[in-house]
């Protein structure tokens, strides 16, 4: 999950450069939907790196000493957002991708989606696991 949370930051990184919107290896952003975006096309990207890079720390923070000092209730809360949030970025990847109901994303746009899902909820269950364990013994 951290190396998919950077890959992400980078790409959004690159799209800050070029003050563009959008998603490296998605559906193209038209200059009219730029110009209506609530924000400079490279203040959202650079924001969007950012939590790229936040996701990155989390995740390495459910599986090192230091990140499971943390207050596990306070993290499984945190985890829970970011289920939330990332999921719901990936189920409109998984809709558009086989359904078509949004921008084009693609089939494998769509396998993505599943795969990021599945990805996260096996982070957040091995999480849960360790410090369950860490926490009655």
């Amino acid at each position: 999950m951290a190396l998919l949370f950077l890959c992400y930051a980078v790409g959004k990184a690159a799209l800050a450069l070029q003050s563009r919107l959008g998603f490296p290896g998605g559906p193209p952003v038209s200059a009219a939907e730029a110009e209506r975006y609530f924000l400079d096309p490279a203040t959202a990207q650079w924001c969007a790196a950012a939590t790229g890079v936040l996701g990155a720390v989390l995740a390495l923070a459910t599986v090192t000493p230091l990140g499971r000092r943390l207050p596990r209730a306070l993290m499984l809360l945190v985890l829970a957002g970011m289920l939330l949030a990332v999921g719901g970025g990936a189920g409109i990847l998984i809709l558009d991708g086989f359904v078509g109901m949004g921008i084009g994303w693609r089939w494998y746009h769509g396998v993505l989606g599943i795969v990021v899902i599945g990805l996260l909820l096996a982070m957040i269950r091995s999480y849960e696991t360790a410090t369950r364990r860490h926490a009655a013994g």
